[in-house]
């Protein structure tokens, strides 16, 4: 399973989850079953706000599932309109966050949780 995470700056499993998918400048890509992480630029970063394309955002990198700090409904939809489900970052390293995503303790998000017009505590 491959496993994005929206960070600041790529240090591997102890980046920091950034606050916010669309405007997060770089993601880590980690396969849990090769343990290997690849840091991927954000291919998506000066869209307009709202219109967030997310797989393009993360480079078609075939993702199962994305953990991030925030993220709006706009981009939920379009993730899990391929079939990618949304975590919120409970912990505040990759590494936190993966613990507690191998143990089902990260909430999925919805668009009803989503951020909206730069509100919900989402860092942005």
């Amino acid at each position: 399973m491959k496993v994005c995470f929206a960070v600041k700056e790529d240090r591997g499993v102890e980046s920091n989850i950034y606050g916010h998918f669309g405007s997060a400048p770089t993601f880590v890509v980690f396969d849990t079953e090769s343990q290997t992480a690849v840091a991927v630029n954000n291919r998506d970063l000066n869209h307009a706000h709202g219109a967030c394309n997310p797989i393009a955002a993360i480079g078609g990198r075939g993702v199962d599932a994305v953990v991030v700090g925030g993220i709006g409904a706009g981009a939920i939809r379009g993730l899990n309109a391929a079939g990618i489900k949304v975590y919120g970052a409970v912990g505040g390293t990759i590494k936190e966050n993966l613990l507690l995503f191998k143990e089902n303790k990260l909430p999925e998000l919805s668009i009803f949780n989503a951020c909206s017009g730069h509100q919900g505590g989402c860092g942005h």
